[in-house]
């Protein structure tokens, strides 16, 4: 079967200072099974390229995925991004190649699937909510999860603006808050529109699963610590630093991470999960993802004005999908 590919030369705008570099001297050869991609770089950039193709003349992008080579942290000259296209499941087409300054560099953790308990677990305690019952055997798939929820920088890097949403103005650094589940559907389909990569939120089993530490749990009751203050900021020590006008959340990962590396899934903000809230069932499930439909959409991981119940791994919150000052997300993304 021959591979045909058809390259597009394309420019290189990088947002710092205004200034537009180039890339030039592109070109594009495929040989076993790999598309190598040479080009030149005009300047150094300390930012990630991304390489993308296009089966439709341009029209839309996906993100070559299995790919190696001069992505990171470049000088200027001669440099090739080699995309093993079998591995990424493309067999033939005519393509247009984009190389690009990565829009979106979120930091993620990768989740090697496994099978845990979820739900009321005996270092739960006894003031596990109704809704947490009964316990029940989950196995979910790998995945990749945030190191951190979204910030307030990543959110205006990608929509442009906060449009009166933001509660806690005034710190870029902390989670973005006062965001609806609609909300985060609208930046999920622009930042995959950018990056050519398929984001979203966790569902409430990945959610719990990766608080847990995945299958590196030690079976703390908060997330990486059976000591709240060490992993949370909740409502008995937010106040005690204020960062932002209202001085209610905190930057992402100043407090201790969880056994995966995760920081802030108890405290800080709620998080969205991708699910109707429904309750449990008593049977073993997979990749479970919720009701069909519901009225509340699930939320996970407690916040700034929460108590210690409300942080624990296994607690469950929902909410109509409007916006609060409390919730925030992060996002998630299948290899």
């Amino acid at each position: 079967m021959r591979y045909r590919f058809l390259l597009l030369i394309i420019l290189l705008w990088l947002a710092r200072l205004g200034a537009a570099q180039s890339i030039t001297d592109v070109e594009a050869q495929y040989a076993k099974g790999s598309v190598t991609v040479t080009f030149r770089l005009d300047s150094p950039t300390p930012k990630d390229l991304i390489l993308s193709y296009s089966g439709d003349d341009g029209t839309t992008y996906t993100l070559c995925r299995s790919v190696s080579g001069d992505l990171k942290n470049q000088t200027s000259g001669n440099k090739q991004i080699v995309w093993n296209c079998l591995d990424d499941n493309v067999v033939f087409g005519i393509f247009v190649f984009k190389v690009a300054i990565d829009p979106f560099p979120y930091q993620m953790v990768f989740v090697p699937g496994g099978t845990f308990t979820m739900g009321c677990t005996p270092e739960q305690g006894s003031v596990c909510c109704g809704d947490e019952k009964p316990a029940h055997q989950v196995t979910v798939s790998d995945f990749y999860i945030g190191t951190y929820p979204v910030t307030q920088a990543e959110w205006k890097a990608v929509m442009g603006s906060y449009s009166g949403k933001l509660y806690n103005t005034g710190c870029d650094n902390c989670p973005m808050d006062n965001v609806s589940w609609n909300d985060t559907q609208d930046f999920i389909r622009k930042v995959n529109s950018l990056t050519g990569r398929q984001y979203r939120l966790p569902t409430e089993a990945e959610w719990e699963y990766a608080a847990r530490g995945g299958n590196r749990s030690n079976g703390y009751e908060y997330s990486g610590s059976n000591s709240i203050d060490e992993v949370a900021w909740y409502e008995r020590n937010y106040k005690k630093r204020k960062h932002g006008r209202q001085g209610t959340t905190h930057p992402v990962g100043t407090k201790k991470a969880n056994e995966l590396g995760i920081y802030d899934m108890s405290g800080n903000v709620r998080e969205w999960c991708n699910d109707w809230f429904s309750n449990y069932s008593s049977g073993a499930v997979t990749d479970p993802q919720g009701a069909a439909s519901g009225s509340d959409r699930v939320l996970r991981g407690g916040s700034w004005g929460s108590n210690n119940r409300s942080c624990r791994v296994s607690n469950r919150s929902c909410y109509t999908g409007y916006n609060h000052f409390i919730n925030g997300f992060r996002l998630c993304l299948v290899p």
